[in-house]
């Protein structure tokens, strides 16, 4: 079956563009790794590159697809010059039921340009806490610790946390019973701390050594000390679980109550 020249050219604009779009997202990624290496970049400098290159792309790719419409329907036969002098009056009528849409593109492009988190950091934003999978102009794609997928539109982002910009602190509340040595509990924490800052392992997550804030709070059947760590981003849980582990096995080594 022989493809009339109009199929022919609509099917060439489509492959045309459809590659044009492969180019140049294979450029941003390029461009974006090259400037990563060259100035080795690591850390929130790098999670800042990678959430603009994925803004990028995927301006890129609207841009690209609105010029392949209008092509295709002037392959069509369909006037282009009628539709875009309607713009004008169509916007009117558009521009209501796209008024969400601009909020929600000018609260992301602030949250661009202030840094106020990338993709790779964990964010409690409308809700949900979870860590930021993607974002665009328009939205903000969390998942939570569950798994589940969380699509929020920046407009709707009123306060936001940051949990994991440049650093975390890792906070324990420890609580013991009134018998307890308040003096030798403390040293006894500051032990497992420097002993966890120096682990193979876990030593690597840790900025800085245990800091031990004091007596929290007193309850009626226990007392409350409260120590904390500075961790890498994102590293302040898996260093909490490990210190609660060595805390429950060297307390009972030495007879210390928990409560």
């Amino acid at each position: 079956m022989k493809l009339s020249p109009t199929i022919v050219k609509i099917i060439g604009v489509v492959v045309g563009l459809a590659l044009t779009i492969l180019i140049l997202r294979f450029l941003v990624n390029r461009a974006m790794t090259t400037l990563s290496e060259k100035r080795k970049l690591a850390g929130e400098e790098k999670k800042r590159l990678q959430t603009l290159s994925r803004i990028l792309t995927t301006t890129i790719t609207f841009v690209i697809l609105a010029i392949g419409v209008i092509i295709v329907l002037g392959q069509l036969g369909i006037s282009i010059a009628p539709i875009l002098a309607s713009i004008g009056v169509l916007g009117i009528a558009v521009g209501f039921a796209a008024q969400s849409f601009v909020r929600d593109a000018i609260s992301g492009f602030f949250i661009f340009i202030e840094n106020q988190y990338n993709i790779g950091d964990i964010i409690a934003a409308a809700g949900v806490t979870g860590l930021v999978e993607s974002m665009n102009l328009r939205r903000t794609v969390l998942r939570d610790v569950e798994g589940n997928v969380h699509i929020i539109p920046n407009s709707a982002i009123k306060v936001l946390t940051n949990m994991t910009k440049e650093w975390s602190r890792c906070v324990l509340n420890i609580g013991v019973a009134y018998k307890e040595d308040i003096d030798h509990v403390m040293d006894v924490l500051k032990q497992i701390g420097d002993e966890l800052i120096h682990d193979k392992d876990f030593g690597t997550l840790i900025l800085e050594p245990l800091e031990i804030l004091g007596v929290e709070d007193l309850k009626g059947s226990q007392i409350t000390i409260k120590v904390g760590f500075k961790t890498k981003p994102i590293k302040q849980w898996i260093v909490a679980r490990e210190f609660r582990r060595r805390i429950k096995k060297v307390f009972d080594e030495k007879g210390i109550e928990i409560h």
